[in-house]
């Protein structure tokens, strides 16, 4: 059985600390680092946590991800 990882994508202050839980952290503190980091999402993520300005850089169904579209959650403002 292979178990998926969970990430984390937005600002610095928001995220940091879900990598003591074990999630991949990835900080993105603009639109395009956002994207960026949605694009660089390892393939055996299956949950993916976003800050709210994460989410609003990446729009209502993110892209160009090649390992298929993980779960996705939005963290409250």
């Amino acid at each position: 059985m292979t178990v998926g990882r969970v990430a984390a994508l937005g600002e610095r202050s928001r995220v940091a600390g879900l990598s003591l839980a074990g999630a991949v952290v990835l900080v993105a503190d603009s639109p395009e680092a956002a994207r960026q980091g949605w694009r660089s999402l390892p393939e055996n993520v299956d949950l993916v946590i976003l800050t709210p300005s994460a989410a609003e850089a990446l729009g209502p169904e993110p892209g160009g991800r090649t390992g298929g579209c993980p779960l996705i959650v939005v963290m409250p403002p």
